[in-house]
This record gives structure tokens, C-alpha cells and sequence, in this order.
């Protein structure tokens, strides 16, 4: 199918031309459908374009998430690849109507007061609608295409048997992990297909920036949203791909390149929570305000997360390379298993190194964070660095920022712009208050834990005493004798250290009378030490 697709847009040729794919010229040259085949007149970018709507949603993805880097893409093919963000061919007006009486059970016009049965926007998993409900409130009405879980189910079955061949093939495979890949891929797309999810995605997304004079969230009207619809407020702005536009208005351009980054980078490390498909035809600007311009986003079906580990390391990461201290950056990859534990740290700080002094020696506004990427990746190579599955989305989607920002003002200083954030939430982290906070939030956790010791060590008794019955007597008793101990030195440290915290919360929260919580410090102190392990 992919390759009737590829020949019928005339792509035969840039897929013989290209070096990786040679190997399947004989295929192309050996098919049927070559044979005669008119060549389209239309240029190369809309060949490419076309093939890729042919194609299916997952196609469109890449086609949406490459559009992004107008600084690597051929003007043409750029400018192409952008008309998938949101100028897909709709479905036609009368479906649109039947799927609503298909949802609710009564037509558009009881429904809502107000449905625009001809397409506001198209992309490639579902489309919107204008419309006004019955309480006056302007809305857009989002639909899933027909037929789009089937056709993505089918594009995941050939991504799966690519990965599967380069798994069994490509000696690069145990690195890269291509089904893993794959796999992560596929959570994220079929997210998509459940507006109900995309619906609490938007709801906690306007939550963590209620207020912000930075993005505006609009607001979802749950009671009309269900697994295949979604209806949410309807915003009036500026695509932010419009320059000229945004020229007319006067806006602040400088400004919103580096509000652009600035949001994303506390979406990941404050909020850990980040819209994750920000392409252009998903971000509109208010410029009622040009001097403080103001994002507005929709389209919320992918968003991600980062576990509080990956999270912490890359900020570590950004932060040591933002300061050039290579041994830092060496010793994180190490300590955080995205390199083998045998690798020396040295000779990955000499690495890291080599690559990347060339590349600050520019000024900090010529410096891609793409290029950063490619660079290091030859590192990983050498290195047998296992690709992170779960941070492929966060690489793309920073990718993606940096290409917008750029291309609204290209002396955008990407790391100048990230740094502060990233440095107050690590000192944030780091903070007596912020960590007492934390503990107080653990508290319940904590209580439990204190609350199943002594189960746990019964349990662990229990165990002890069950000794293999076949060792001869003087070697059970000894071990049933050693493992009794431990259990009394583990039970007494468990004891110790929850006694601890609780004089810290005690002190802390500087809670009458004050020589409790010293005593309970003293106790913990008895604890610990006679918890300690001997022989």
C-alpha cells in the first residue's frame, strides 16, 4: 500500500535516490505498478504533501511534527508540510450531522443553538465545528473522523513489523529499541481517538495556568463531551504561523518567542504536565495586548509526563551543560543507567567535550538544540547508550518549540531562556521548606508504613524460622540466629527513622511543647544506632 501510495505521487525516484533505501529498488522497479505509471506534473513539496494525507493520521504526525523546523526543511517543502496542521480535506457536512444525531440522540439544532455544519478546521484524526450553546456561550465542536482507530490500528501493525525486522536486523536495534519506541508511540496516538481524556487533559492544563498572562486555556464543557465529541469554548486569535499578522498588530514578537519557551519549561519541571503536540495549527495569539501577547492553545490529545527521577535528571542535564560542566553531564548519564555501569567517566566527559565546545564557542543564539541532539547522538553511539522510550515525546515536542520560536524571531536564545526556570525549581527542590512540605505531604504514607512494621517484621520472623528443614541443625540454627538479628536491627531502623521524621514535622511546625520533639529526636537518635547492622 505504501509503496502504490509512493508511486502514485510520483515519489518512485526519491525513494531510489535515497542511500538507505536502495536496497528496495528492485522491488519498486519489479512492481506492476511502475509499469506505465504517468508522472505527476505537481512540484516535490506537494508530492510529499499529498502522499503523506494519502497515507493516514500517523504520516500526517510526522508530516506535522517535521513542518515545525522550517531551519531544516527546504522552503517549499516547509511551507507544504504546514497545510497538515489544520487544512485536511474535511469529512463532508451531512456525516458531520449524522454522527451528532448518532452521539446525542437528536439533531444539531436541539442540541446546540447555533452548528456550523461546514468544517472550521480539519487535521487528521478528527475536525471542529463552530456553534453557540442554548446559554449563549461560543463553542467549537470537535468529531473524530470515521473509520480513524481502524486506519491507525492498521499503520501500527506495519510500524510494529518495521521494528520487529530492525530488532532482528539492525545491529543498532538494542540501543534504539525500536519496538519499545513503537510501543510508547502507540499510547500516545490512541490517547487521541478518547476525547473524553483529551477533554480532562485541557481541564487540567487551564488549572495549572489559571491566571497566567502567559497561555490561556480554554474552558471544556463537560456535559456535552463523550468518547467520540468534545466540546470546548471557541477562542479568537492570531495562528501564530501568521507573521504578518502578528506584525500588523504590533506584537511583541521577541516577547512571545521567549514566553514560548519559558511556558514549556514549566510545564515540564513545575507542573510536570505539558502539551506535547505543539505544532502551529494548535496555537492561536490574543493580541488585544501586543505588548503582552498572549498564547492561546487547543487540541490537547497528546500530553505528557516525566517520572520525578527523569524529571530531576534532566533538569541536572540542561543545567550542567548550561554551565559547560562536562564531568556533571558524564556522571548523570552514568548515575541515571542511560549508559552501561561499566563506563568510564572520563572518557564520556572527553566526549561530551569535544562535541559540544565547538558549538558554544557561537553565540548562545546560534546554537540549535537539534544540532546539540545530532551531535550527541553520535556519542550514544559510541557509548552504547540506550535510547529512553519515555522521553521521546519530551525530545520532540522541544524540538518543535524551538523551531517555532525560531521562526518567530530567530535571535530567539533558547538556553538563556530556559535557565532561570530551570534553576528555581532546582533550588526550589533543595529548599528546608520545600522539602518539610514535602514530607508533610508523604505524611500519610508514612504513618502507614510505621503502622505495618510491626506486621512486617512478624512476617519476616515467620520467614526466618522457616529454614530449609534438610541443612544439618548447627547451620540452621546459626542462620535462623543471623537473620533473627537482622530482623531486630531492620525493625529497630524502620522504628528509628520514622521517629525522626516525626521530630523534624514536630520541630518544624515549632508545635508545643518544644522539648517533645527534641526528646523524639533523642529517641530516634537511641534507635538508629542500636539499628545498626553488626556482624
Amino acid at each position: 500500500m505504501i509503496q502504490r501510495v509512493l508511486v502514485r505521487h510520483g515519489l518512485d525516484d526519491l525513494i531510489l535516490s535515497t542511500h538507505l533505501l536502495r536496497p528496495f529498488r528492485f522491488i519498486f522497479l519489479l512492481s506492476p505498478w511502475t509499469w506505465g505509471q504517468r508522472k505527476s506534473k505537481e512540484p516535490m513539496a506537494v508530492r510529499i504533501r499529498e502522499a503523506l494525507q494519502e497515507l493516514g493520521p500517523v504520516y500526517v504526525k510526522f508530516g506535522q511534527s517535521v513542518s515545525t523546523r522550517r531551519d531544516v526543511l527546504p522552503d517549499d517543502i516547509g511551507e507544504e508540510l504546514a497545510k497538515l496542521q489544520d487544512k485536511m480535506p474535511p469529512f463532508p457536512a451531512e456525516e458531520a450531522l449524522a454522527r451528532i444525531q448518532a452521539i446525542y440522540g437528536q439533531p444539531a439544532s436541539e442540541v446546540f443553538a447555533e452548528f456550523d455544519s461546514q468544517a472550521l478546521a480539519a487535521a487528521s484524526i478528527a475536525q471542529v465545528h463552530a456553534g453557540r450553546l442554548h446559554s449563549g456561550e461560543e463553542i467549537v465542536v470537535k468529531l473524530l473522523r470515521p473509520g480513524v482507530r481502524k486506519q491507525i490500528e492498521s499503520d501500527l501493525e506495519v510500524l510494529y513489523a518495521l521494528a520487529g525486522l530492525a530488532r532482528r536486523y539492525w545491529k543498532e536495534a538494542r540501543r534504539l529499541r525500536p519496538v519499545e519506541v513503537v510501543a510508547e508511540y502507540e499510547k500516545t496516538i490512541l490517547n487521541e481517538l478518547d476525547l473524553m481524556r483529551e477533554a480532562a487533559n485541557a481541564s487540567q492544563l487551564r488549572r495549572n495556568f489559571l491566571g497566567s498572562d502567559q497561555l490561556y486555556v480554554p474552558a471544556v464543557y463537560f456535559d456535552y463531551c463523550r468518547t467520540n465529541v468534545m466540546v470546548m469554548e471557541r477562542i479568537h486569535g492570531v495562528q501564530i504561523s501568521d507573521m504578518d499578522s502578528l506584525r500588523r498588530a504590533g506584537t511583541d514578537i521577541p516577547k512571545l518567542a521567549a514566553n514560548g519557551v519559558e511556558i514549556f519549561f514549566t510545564q515540564v519541571f513545575r507542573h510536570n504536565f505539558f502539551h506535547a503536540d505543539m505544532h502551529p495549527g494548535n496555537i492561536f495569539v490574543d493580541v488585544k495586548d501586543p505588548a503582552n501577547p498572549l498564547y492561546a492553545a487547543v487540541d490537547f490529545g497528546i500530553v505528557g509526563t516525566l517520572d520525578d527521577r527523569d524529571r530531576r535528571y534532566l533538569a541536572e542535564n540542561f543545567l550542567a551543560f548550561f554551565d559547560r560542566d562536562y564531568h556533571r553531564v558524564a556522571r548523570l548519564h552514568v548515575d541515571s543507567g542511560w549508559v552501561p555501569s561499566g563506563t568510564r567517566v572520563d572518557e564520556l566527559e572527553s566526549a561530551v567535550r569535544t562535541v559540544c565546545e565547538p558549538i558554544f564557542n557561537k553565540p548562545l543564539k546560534d546554537i540549535s538544540f537539534g544540532q546539540v541532539l545530532v551531535q550527541l547522538f553520535s556519542i550514544a553511539r559510541a557509548f552504547d547508550m540506550e535510547i529512553q522510550p519515555q522521553l521521546v515525546l519530551l525530545q520532540k515536542t522541544l524540538l518543535n518549540i524551538e523551531g517555532l520560536g525560531r521562526q518567530l524571531y530567530p535571535e530567539l536564545d533558547l538556553w538563556q531562556t530556559g535557565q532561570p526556570v530551570l534553576r528555581e525549581w532546582m533550588e526550589e527542590r533543595t529548599d528546608p521548606r520545600e522539602m518539610l512540605r514535602r514530607i508533610r505531604q508523604e505524611l500519610p504514607e508514612i504513618r502507614y508504613m510505621v503502622d505495618q512494621l510491626p506486621a512486617a517484621a512478624r512476617r519476616l520472623m515467620e520467614r526466618v524460622t522457616d529454614t530449609d528443614a534438610h541443612n544439618d541443625a548447627v547451620q540452621r540454627r546459626y542462620d535462623r540466629d543471623r537473620m533473627l538479628r537482622w530482623a531486630r536491627y531492620r525493625y529497630l531502623a524502620f522504628t528509628g527513622a520514622a521517629t525522626l521524621l516525626a521530630a523534624v514535622l514536630f520541630v518544624g511546625q515549632q508545635a508545643q511543647p518544644a522539648w517533645l520533639g527534641w526528646a523524639l529526636g533523642g529517641l530516634a537518635g537511641v534507635l538508629l544506632y542500636a539499628g545498626r547492622p553488626r556482624g
